[in-house]
């Protein structure tokens, strides 16, 4: 038996997916969610074998709900026409259904089940993906006691690598983001931040000074009055970026 929850903001889509389900006794919906939050809390509780995923919600989106999910389960994405959406699906072979969705392009995502079942690290590559649509990089999701946050990216001091997690260090405190420094350099807006050293990305505009520590050796001195390191490329990058 193959335990599945759906997740989407509109009762309708839901239904239809219930609807088609009923052709596969193998499949047991064993929970419907309205949105991001109710489908964290599901997955936790519930810990399903699939999820059938809406990406445009209200609150936070299909790909942010899922980025705070620990234990992923095997996915269908669910989506109104969305180029980048399916781009990043298609090229690493992830399975999607297009709204309004279709009975036959339905019969053949559950064909195709077993497969999805077995190559789950397909989802992150997705949300990886999805991270350049500038949609995306507008903010960052975090879940920090139990408590979802949407922070917008403005307001982020700067990045910093914490073991296998990445700090991100803002006006209301400290988050942690299961993600890799390589992720955020790749996919944060270069004119607004910038990776000054290996630990470090920081955003431009809490620069306030940067000084010659010692010879070839500078540190920089950001708003929120902490002076962070600057290696060799890193001050070559501001020297670029800030015309020094």
């Amino acid at each position: 038996m193959i335990r599945a929850v759906l997740i989407d903001d509109e009762p309708l889509a839901r239904d239809i997916v219930k609807h088609y389900i009923a052709d596969y006794p193998e499949i047991q919906i064993v929970g419907e969610c309205a949105d991001g939050y109710e489908g964290l809390k599901a997955i936790s509780l519930l810990k399903p074998d699939l999820i059938f995923l809406d990406i445009q919600m209200p609150k936070i989106n299909g790909f942010e709900m899922l980025e705070l999910v620990d234990e992923k389960p095997a996915v269908i994405f669910a989506t109104a026409y969305d180029e980048f959406a399916i781009k990043a699906f298609e090229v690493n072979a992830v399975d999607y259904l297009l709204k309004p969705i279709d009975k036959q392009r339905f019969d053949l995502a559950i064909k195709k089940l077993p497969l999805r079942l077995a190559q789950l690290d397909r989802t992150e590559a997705v949300l990886d993906a999805a991270a350049l649509n500038p949609m995306q990089k507008t903010r960052v999701v975090v879940k920090k006691d139990g408590v979802i946050k949407i922070i917008p990216i403005a307001d982020i001091h700067y990045f910093e690598a914490d073991d296998d997690y990445v700090k991100l260090n803002t006006v209301s405190g400290n988050y942690y983001k299961n993600k890799t420094m390589a992720f955020f350099e790749q996919t944060l807006d270069s004119s607004q931040f910038i990776r000054i050293h290996r630990s470090y990305i920081i955003n431009v505009a809490q620069i306030t000074k940067i000084e010659l520590k010692e010879k070839d050796s500078y540190v920089v001195l950001l708003k929120s009055d902490i002076w962070l390191p600057v290696s060799k490329t890193g001050y070559a990058k501001l020297k670029v970026l800030l015309g020094l």
